[in-house]
């Protein structure tokens, strides 16, 4: 009877497949980048001073050894307004033809915050609308990639989440690809720089980051108008490469300026400053440049991970139209794991124990089944 019972239950786990739980994953260990940029508010080489700014929290990095030179809070999570953007960028141009042409709706027109002009019934280009989030910051212009992307507004949310785990931003929650103040929405001014490093890397990130001017088109074709952008370094800072600037209510202005020097690639990231925050930014980076081999690091820029698959990140089409979310692996207790088999063992897998027991019965002979009764 235990033979019976045990293959049966062995023929049921064989046909089910194993369980679809997995281990959790664990966190970094220690604080990302170093244990120096936790230590203390401020983060510098010993005997090194570095100009006074106003910010909550700032990072100075070079992105091409991923060498931090210099720290303020640098893992503060803080809110990160329009700088966000930056990742909303990374995770758009790989996954939209820049070619492609959209109409302006009134979801687009309607949108809270910042907007470059998106206006319902008009014709934009990809192309055009990475330069409206860019250089105009462009509320509008977000909504408009995100909605012309598998699963809207939603999938890029859970794909920019997906992002910042990969790149190291163990700090960074995307509730709202705009940057707009949306509960649990946060960053630090160390996630930023990650941010900026990955994105840089591309040309056509770079490239946007980097233009000053373009044009969009006025309500009823007629001509267009001078957007600019709003970074003023790129005006005022000789080797400047952008990045993005951000204000709100609550996040106050942030940044990321980037500039390249005598070989160099800084990076300088700002967080919840009252005024002045470019000149902040000028102010840090001249005097990185000018004491760059005086300098030793106090940290690291984490290295990214590798890449989730596609298939997970871009979900389905159905026939309809719509988009399915990805499939997920659920992380079980042991006794959710114990239901979970339950439910996937065949209702035949069951029945198969009486089954076996009866025919086993049925085949001995006469003459042992009389000696019971």
């Amino acid at each position: 009877m235990r033979v019976l019972l045990t293959a049966a239950a062995t023929t049921a786990l064989v046909v089910s497949g194993p369980l679809a739980a997995t281990a959790a994953g664990q966190g970094p260990q220690g604080p990302a980048g170093g244990d120096l940029l936790t230590s203390k508010p401020t983060v510098v080489a010993e005997g090194a001073t570095p100009p006074a700014v106003q910010a909550s929290a700032y990072v100075v990095a070079d992105i091409g050894t991923g060498e931090v030179l210099a720290a303020k809070a640098p893992h503060a999570k803080l809110r990160p307004a329009s700088t966000l953007k930056a990742l909303t960028a990374l995770v758009l141009l790989p996954r939209l033809k820049k070619t492609d042409v959209l109409v302006g709706t009134d979801a687009d027109a309607g949108i809270e915050g910042s907007k470059v002009g998106v206006y319902p019934g008009l014709k934009y280009s990809v192309d055009l609308l990475f330069e409206g989030m860019f250089l105009g910051s462009g509320n509008d212009a977000v909504h408009a990639l995100c909605v012309h992307d598998h699963g809207g507004v939603k999938g890029t949310i859970q794909r920019m989440n997906q992002k910042a785990k990969e790149l190291g931003a163990h700090d960074t929650t995307v509730t709202d690809p705009t940057g707009l103040d949306a509960d649990g929405q946060y960053s630090s001014a160390y996630d930023l720089a990650l941010i900026a490093r990955a994105g840089l890397a591309r040309p056509d990130f770079a490239k946007y980051a980097a233009t000053k001017y373009t044009a969009f088109p006025n309500a009823g074709n007629k001509g267009t108008y001078q957007v600019a952008n709003q970074n003023k370094l790129l005006f005022n800072y000789d080797g400047a490469l952008g990045v993005k600037t951000g204000y709100t209510t609550l996040a106050r202005n942030t940044f990321i300026g980037a500039a390249r020097r005598g070989g160099h690639t800084l990076v300088v990231t700002l967080m919840n400053a009252p005024h002045g925050i470019s000149a902040d930014a000028t102010n840090l980076l001249n005097w990185t440049f000018a004491n760059y081999d005086k300098l030793t690091p106090v940290g690291t820029l984490a290295k990214p991970a590798a890449p989730s698959s596609p298939k997970v990140a871009t979900g389905r089409r159905t026939e309809a139209g719509t988009t399915q979310p990805p499939r997920s692996r659920a992380v079980l207790n042991p006794g959710q794991a114990v239901q979970s088999l339950a439910l996937r063992i065949p209702t035949w897998a069951y029945a198969a124990p009486p089954v076996l027991l009866l025919g086993l019965f049925l085949r001995r002979p006469r003459s042992l089944r009389r000696r019971r009764h």
